[in-house]
């Protein structure tokens, strides 16, 4: 679910730019604020003759966007990149590395299935050279590095991959006509959005909007909130257990992150439709109140991709904006970004293989996605000036302030949990019922799946 909704948010951005005067590549060499530097430095490598396959999930808009970046490191070096989407990939990757046909590299969504790849000795370490280049050059570089070491299959830890795009969720959205109207400003602390949310009770309106509902995924927006709230009661190591197991479901940190989300959803002077609407609440339609004269809500927390679900004609920057849900001023854990991405990892070793890694490495290779649209980096060498629009601009500010990103973790549970009793257990907690008790039910089911 989650999964699809980051491809569809890739789609809201569009494409800029125009093709250079041969019709090859899309930003002619030279023209424009990229760092051709990097481009050209790429010359020195002769791959010609090299073919270099990738797989992954990106398809349509994303696929065509990628081959574009693709191109320029194929112009550079005489190589040829043939890339091919699926959306099995998941289930397809598997099926080709044991039976030795697996692509050079592949692009991986989640950490999680290429950890259980590493362990198996399918995929082919990258060096500590990498590790340390991604620590010095990415924000929150420490962060990148861990997503993307995983244990061989000696049980040694070896770092396995780039992340190239990826997704923030860090996000508050408001209207920022509501809030000059109501003299409010943009917290910039967690004690400051709290003080704004009891602000905007007193003034006789409600902050929130909050909805549960997806279908059969109902329960995952809640999720994303905890993890968020884990990471600004709990240093990022505590949220690492936690995502594992090696911190229970139902110690007390978690236990508190829940009720802290709790705070927000379960006060009916919080949200709109008061506290009993959230588990029925659509997230689709949760935004809605935000645009409704005059608003029904001031706030609504919720990753980028949520635009697709406001209303037609509505304008970015005018008509809706949003700011970093802010950390605990008090508690001096930093400023963690929870989100998503994508790694790539060798799954067929070759000279070529390795090449376009170190292309991934060079700020143009991100520049061509970022200035075509959906497409956000921690690159700090990257130029933010290129971003196709100033929503992915500020986003990319807010990747580039993190002084931790952490992934998803209900998408790197075992699916019974992360795709399961956790949502399934946040709609009970929405619903009234005692926080121990949840965490205790969700404990059980993983005790039993070990």
């Amino acid at each position: 679910m989650k999964q699809f909704l980051w491809a569809g948010a890739a789609g809201l951005a569009l494409v800029a730019g125009t093709a250079s005067a041969d019709g090859h590549l899309p930003f002619t060499p030279g023209e424009g604020d990229f760092s051709w530097d990097s481009f050209e430095a790429l010359k020195s490598m002769d791959l010609t003759g090299e073919t270099i396959t990738v797989f992954g999930t990106w398809l349509g808009t994303e696929e065509t966007r990628f081959e574009n970046a693709m191109k320029y490191f194929e112009e550079a070096t005489g190589a040829t990149v043939n890339y091919a989407g699926s959306d099995s990939f998941e289930q397809q990757i598997v099926i080709d590395l044991e039976a030795g046909s697996a692509p050079n590299l592949s692009i991986f969504p989640q950490p999680g299935l290429a950890s259980d790849l590493a362990a198996r000795g399918l995929l082919a370490p990258l060096e500590q050279a990498d590790a340390d280049w991604v620590r010095d050059n990415y924000a929150a570089g420490q962060s990148w590095v861990d997503l993307a070491t995983y244990k061989d299959e000696n049980g040694e830890d070896q770092f396995y991959g780039l992340f190239y795009r990826v997704d923030v969720k860090s996000l508050v959205w408001f209207s920022p006509e509501n809030f000059e109207d109501a003299g409010y400003e943009v917290p910039e602390t967690m004690e400051d959005l709290k003080a704004l949310t009891d602000q905007i009770v007193e003034d006789g309106e409600t902050p929130w909007c909050i909805g549960l509902g997806s279908g059969a995924a109902t329960g995952w927006p809640a999720t994303d909130w905890v993890e968020e709230l884990m990471l600004r009661t709990q240093p990022p190591e505590i949220y690492d257990q936690w995502v594992t197991n090696e911190l229970p479901f139902d110690d007390e940190k978690v236990v508190a992150a829940i009720e802290e989300f709790g705070t927000f959803a379960r006060n009916d002077d919080y949200v709109a439709g008061g506290a009993g609407a959230v588990a029925s609440t659509d997230f689709r339609d949760s935004p809605a109140g935000l645009f409704a004269s005059p608003p029904q809500c001031y706030m609504h927390r919720q990753a980028s991709f949520i635009p697709a679900f406001f209303p037609e004609g509505t304008s970015m920057g005018e008509d809706v904006d949003f700011f970093y849900f802010p950390s605990y001023a008090e508690k001096d854990l930093g400023k963690p970004v929870l989100g998503a991405g994508t790694v790539m990892t060798i799954t067929n070793d070759s000279k070529g293989a390795r090449a376009l890694m170190e292309y991934l490495k060079t700020p143009i290779a991100h520049e061509i996605w970022m200035a075509q649209g959906g497409f956000l980096t921690p690159h700090s060498g990257a130029n933010s000036a290129l971003y196709a629009d100033d929503a992915l601009r500020k986003q990319g500010e807010i990747l580039l302030g993190a002084d931790t990103f952490r992934f998803d973790g209900s998408d790197l549970m075992p699916g019974a949990i992360g795709a399961g009793v956790f949502w399934t257990g946040m709609v009970d907690y929405a619903g009234g019922k005692d926080a121990g008790e949840v965490t205790k039910s969700i404990q059980d089911t993983w005790q039993s799946i070990k």
